[in-house]
């Protein structure tokens, strides 16, 4: 959950200025592979989500850049960021590791938990609660958040006032960067406990239709994150379940989080309203 909630936020706030990026599948990968390396380096876990946050806010900077100044088509720059994450990971884990497929780190390097009466509990899930809040106070309590949505709505009004439709747009998809980012380095430091060339599986897409769910709006997203997190968690849980995984094959169970997916975006992707000019660049007159 907290790694799709992470990113479904960033980008709730990254297209509500109007800029889409679809490339969470792309970050989350070549974040985990720089959080674990930046881990190493330092021997911390924490160290390790700046490292992911540091190298996901630069990967959204320049897909900003691209579609703010180069006025890209924004869908293929987001694939084209994720077809080039499918083949640079394994390079990356052959030229630091050695290994094509998986790396093992000692288990000090993992994201400490906190103890609660309830149980065990990632502090990095208590930050994704937290910037959730945070977000929805932003966008609808800030002058700065009726700037974004003004950006993604009425970009030439926005210029007619004197603001700079390019900068809002380049610090929310920074901002939205740096959110995947930390979601894609809690995957080895948080949750999986090794890197892998398929740690992502596809979560990237999750959190996109989480944005598509929540109709770009935090609270909505972090719901979202929560029910396809549970999805996948409980695909996980029946995988080995005795009884259970004899008679269902592994693949049909791994399916549960996907399909869920796109039953849940089918149903509400119609009624769902985006900004005026989200995936357009601006051209300023």
């Amino acid at each position: 959950m907290t790694p799709l909630a992470l990113a479904a936020v960033g980008e709730c706030l990254n297209e509500k200025a109007g800029v889409v990026n679809i490339g969470m599948e792309g970050i989350f990968m070549i974040s985990a592979v720089t959080g674990v390396w930046t881990a190493e380096a330092f021997n911390s876990g924490v160290m390790g989500l700046l490292g992911g946050a540091a190298i996901g806010a630069a990967v959204g900077l320049a897909l900003g850049a691209i579609s703010v100044y180069g006025r890209a088509d924004q869908i293929i720059a987001g694939m084209g960021l994720n077809i080039f994450a499918l083949g640079f990971i394994p390079f990356l884990l052959i030229s630091l590791w050695a290994f094509p497929g998986i790396h093992l780190f000692p288990n000090e390097l993992m994201v400490p938990r906190l103890f609660t009466p309830l149980g065990q509990i990632s502090p990095v899930t208590v930050g994704a609660v937290a910037v959730a809040i945070l977000a929805h106070f932003l966008l609808h309590r800030t002058v700065l958040g009726f700037r974004i949505k003004a950006v993604g709505e009425r970009p030439e009004a926005v210029d007619v006032a004197g603001l700079r439709v390019d900068r809002l747009r380049l610090l929310t998809s920074t901002l939205g960067g740096a959110l995947a980012g930390i979601g894609g380095a809690f995957l080895p430091l948080g949750w999986f406990g090794a890197l892998v060339k398929e740690i992502s599986a596809g979560r990237g897409f999750i959190a996109l239709a989480c944005v598509v769910f929540a109709g770009l709006e935090p609270m909505l997203a972090l719901g979202a994150a929560l029910l396809f997190g549970f999805a996948d968690g409980f695909a996980s849980a029946v995988a080995v379940t005795p009884g259970v995984k004899e008679r269902i094959p592994f693949y049909f169970v791994s399916m549960i989080p996907y399909a869920t997916t796109l039953v849940v975006v089918a149903l509400v992707i119609g009624q769902r309203r985006f900004p005026r000019t989200v995936g357009r660049p601006y051209a300023r007159e």
